[in-house]
């Protein structure tokens, strides 16, 4: 055994003593929140496709014209000869939704959070994120060269002592946030920290991937950026800004300038999603509906969005709650560390407007007699 192969398996070693090796499970997905594993036909609590449209028969013959008359791919960056019709018109529909001049597409939304915050920041400046903020948010921030420091989660008066102590100190100031955090499902103050980071001159950067066409209500941040492959059902980030940042990000943002573009299809599937999320708006509220349904019958404090965690504590535990759902026919993922802090391991339940409210009753009954709160 070389060196890079003893060095690989003595990390999955420890990783598996830990019962934290991640392992690819072929799922495969249809309509109606259903899902197959190992020969297994379940009803799936773990996908982020809030809205149920990444099957809606519009969605799908959307992105089969898409293909059709402009291929599988975009050919190349934007920048050179991947800016199909289907980007502009999705990136315009996206600006109206949120209320911004303009609008960028990037690849995926961890792409979009790697780009975003290094072309606005820089050595000799400062970046705050709450403490549970998304791991390319982390990512993002540190390719930048700032310094990066982090504030309690939710907790606007850290977030002001820390920028009162710092801020003199450094250039310029971005604080980065969710809207909705996705391991947790609670939603951040915003209009506290907004007006925190307007006092002291910071730039807010509010990551609404699990928000958006569910919980997007409220104040909204100078930046927004989120994903295309949650509620839209599709694939790709974007960020939702003034004219001038969409106009430096277009020049500046390296996640943008060196990747290929976004297809066509997918492009395309958004547009269509974005379409039909902002004419139902009782398929907006389902989800928090059916969360919270859940949450009662549980006795567990009210849902803040469609995602709600089951907190477990070992990772081992987690693991074998979620194999006994999957034997009852649910699948809800154990969620471990390092994606949440030691001895929180989870069970994630993700709510879409295409589950029935049977399925989070008998749901909410298997929990409940699995982690002893029957």
């Amino acid at each position: 055994m070389d060196s890079l192969d003893a060095f690989a398996t003595g990390k999955l070693e420890a990783l598996e003593a830990g019962r934290l090796r991640r392992t690819l499970v072929p799922t495969e997905r249809g309509s109606g929140a259903a899902a197959a594993r190992r020969g297994r036909t379940l009803v799936s609590f773990s996908c982020n496709d809030y809205l149920g449209l990444s099957h809606h028969p519009r969605v799908i013959a959307a992105a089969q014209a898409a293909v059709a008359s402009h291929g599988a791919g975009s050919g190349g960056s934007r920048l050179v000869t991947g800016d199909h019709p289907y980007l502009g018109a999705l990136e315009d529909s996206l600006a109206r939704h949120k209320g911004t001049e303009a609008a960028l597409v990037f690849g995926s939304g961890y792409l979009a959070n790697l780009g975003i915050t290094p072309a606005l920041a820089g050595r000799g400046d400062l970046v705050l994120l709450d403490a549970l903020s998304h791991a390319c948010m982390w990512a993002g921030a540190r390719l930048s060269g700032a310094r990066v420091l982090t504030f309690r989660h939710n907790d606007p008066g850290d977030l002001a002592a820390q920028l009162a102590e710092n801020r003199p100190h450094y250039g310029r100031a971005l604080v980065l946030t969710e809207r909705v955090f996705s391991m947790d499902g609670n939603r951040a103050p915003l209009g506290d920290i907004l007006g925190i980071a307007e006092t002291f001159d910071a730039w807010t950067l509010v990551d609404d991937a699990h928000g958006i066409g569910v919980v997007e209500d409220g104040p909204r941040a100078p930046l927004e950026m989120g994903t295309l492959s949650k509620a839209l059902g599709s694939y790709g980030g974007y960020l939702c800004a003034s004219r001038p940042v969409i106009d430096l990000m277009t020049s500046r943002a390296r996640s943008f300038v060196y990747t290929t573009g976004l297809p066509p299809a997918s492009a395309a599937a958004a547009l269509e999603a974005l379409t039909i999320l902002e004419a139902e708006p009782d398929r907006r509220a389902r989800p928090l509906t059916l969360a919270r349904r859940f949450t009662a019958r549980l006795g567990l404090p009210e849902a803040e969005s469609a995602v709600v965690p089951v907190l477990v504590g070992e990772a081992q535990a987690a693991l074998d709650i979620s194999a006994a759902l999957e034997a009852s026919g649910f699948l809800v993922v154990a969620i471990r560390p390092p994606t949440v802090p030691a001895g929180t391991a989870r069970l994630r339940v993700a709510f879409s407007a295409a589950h029935d409210e049977a399925q989070v009753d008998a749901l909410a009954e298997a929990v409940a007699v699995l982690t002893g709160r029957a």
